[in-house]
């Protein structure tokens, strides 16, 4: 179990609604300091907050947050990007670019370059942020990158568990974010959301299904296809 009271968080997106949450819960429950990362980052009122500009898609970037921050001992990827359109095949090129790089290629390289840091201490962790939509492929390469970030979790757990290294991955469907502001379906709150993260953290879980509709559909996996997908029926009458 990874116990948050003395711990060095480093937050990615933490100018956003999920991560400012992630910053001021994580001191809540003692963590001595927080690195809030972000590509622009703001002032906080709380000098255990060390704000620290990082570009997730960029390597130099990436290499500067290592040497600025070589005490992290619980990274929590938490910045993601969405596009415009729903459909996979709508996307323009640039889209399907940023949403890998960002969603996928950011949370890997990330974890990878933070990895030597993160054996070397105790109580270590990774918390990567998925979506439901990791499962059910409605949000087009958002789903794609968001599936693809779910497997190479699975991966990093797996390699550093053995290490000490406790990785946790989280489902959840929409958030009452700026993300979500599109739609009028029922949303997390984002403390709700953190709370349970953080929970989930202490508590030594693998994988966390923050809400109904996460539970929902990794329990619709195992059915045939076309009951996840009911239009696919209609496309074969």
């Amino acid at each position: 179990m990874t116990a948050l009271n003395g711990a060095v968080v480093l937050v990615t997106g933490a100018n956003g609604g999920i991560g400012t949450h992630f910053v001021h819960d994580a001191l809540a429950r003692g963590a001595s300091k927080v690195y809030a990362t972000a590509r622009n980052p703001r002032v906080w009122d709380d000098e255990r907050v060390v704000p620290l500009a990082l570009d997730v898609t960029d390597p130099a970037s990436i290499r500067f947050a290592v040497e600025a921050a070589p005490d992290v001992t619980v990274l929590i990827n938490n910045a993601g990007i969405l596009p415009s359109s729903a459909g996979i095949l709508e996307h323009t090129e640039a889209e399907i670019r940023a949403n890998i790089e960002t969603n996928l290629f950011g949370p890997l390289f990330l974890a990878r370059a933070f990895a030597p840091i993160l054996v070397a201490k105790e109580h270590a962790a990774i918390i990567d942020i998925h979506s439901a939509t990791s499962w059910f492929a409605l949000g087009g390469i958002y789903s794609a990158s968001k599936a693809a970030l779910w497997s190479a979790t699975n991966s990093l757990r797996l390699e550093l568990a053995p290490q000490g290294v406790h990785v946790v991955g989280v489902h959840v469907g929409y958030v009452d974010t700026q993300m979500a502001a599109h739609t009028a379906d029922p949303k997390t709150a984002p403390a709700d959301l953190v709370r349970t993260v953080f929970d989930g953290l202490e508590a030594g879980e693998y994988e966390v299904l923050a809400d109904e509709t996460s539970r929902q559909v990794k329990a619709a996996l195992s059915a045939p296809i076309e009951a996840m997908y009911p239009q696919l029926k209609a496309t074969n009458a």
